[in-house]
């Protein structure tokens, strides 16, 4: 695997063990304790290193960084690119559910396989490998804060253009044991759409969907 170092085999089986799998096949060891250990690797090494490259952040502005390298969609893109979803073992219903891609199960998997790497070398390598991991995403850390917090970042935006803070038109629809609602929110031209089942999924879809455009609008020029 492309890990770069040598997982013991057992351990790296039990790292792609989702319980789905454990449940279908007698109660059998899953991934649930090395997720738990490379969850805490993970947080030390991240911490240490944005303590160390950047003196001028604050400990908000450190932590809300921390938090966007941690988080589950950034976690599930490193899972991505190191095509894990297809490693899996799962059970049936979570592989006819689309198991595979969830972000949620990818994510628990890079932290288990981090713990699996941990207990197979020593600490400074499962360090490395950590930081490994993240390297690429240490090169765009806002895309992930906008994940987290979409609003506060498309007001940021709104107030680096010198523009009011966007208003968001959101409807409801459907009975009340079914109801979805739609946003839209309108910022310099570029309108970002999000649904969910509440107002407030609605409006962060939509300020993340906004955020996103902006950003490659921006690129492009």
């Amino acid at each position: 695997m492309p890990f770069g170092v040598t997982v013991d085999p057992e351990l790296l089986e039990l790292a792609l063990t989702h319980r789905s799998w454990a449940y279908e096949h007698g109660g059998a060891p899953h991934n649930e304790r090395l997720e738990f250990l490379g969850d805490s690797i993970l947080g030390q090494a991240v911490t240490v290193k944005l303590y160390r490259d950047y003196p001028e952040l604050s400990e908000g502005e450190l932590a809300k960084r921390r938090a966007a390298l941690v988080s589950t969609v950034a976690l599930a893109e490193i899972a991505r690119g190191l095509d894990l979803g297809a490693l899996l073992r799962l059970g049936k219903g979570e592989k006819q559910t689309g198991g595979r891609n969830k972000d949620s199960i990818l994510a628990d998997t890079v932290e288990a396989i981090i713990g699996a790497v941990f207990l197979s070398t020593d600490p400074a390598t499962a360090d490395r490998f950590v930081l490994d991991l993240i390297a690429p995403l240490l090169a765009d850390p806002e895309r992930f804060t906008v994940t987290l917090d979409p609003k506060t970042s498309l007001q940021k935006l709104a107030a680096e253009r010198g523009l009011p803070h966007p208003p968001y038109d959101t409807t409801g629809s459907g009975p009340d044991h079914d109801r979805r609602y739609t946003s839209h929110v309108t910022l310099d031209g570029v309108t970002g759409t999000g649904s969910g089942t509440s107002k407030k999924v609605a409006e962060l879809a939509a300020a993340r969907d906004a955020v996103e455009r902006l950003r490659s609008k921006r690129r492009k020029r």
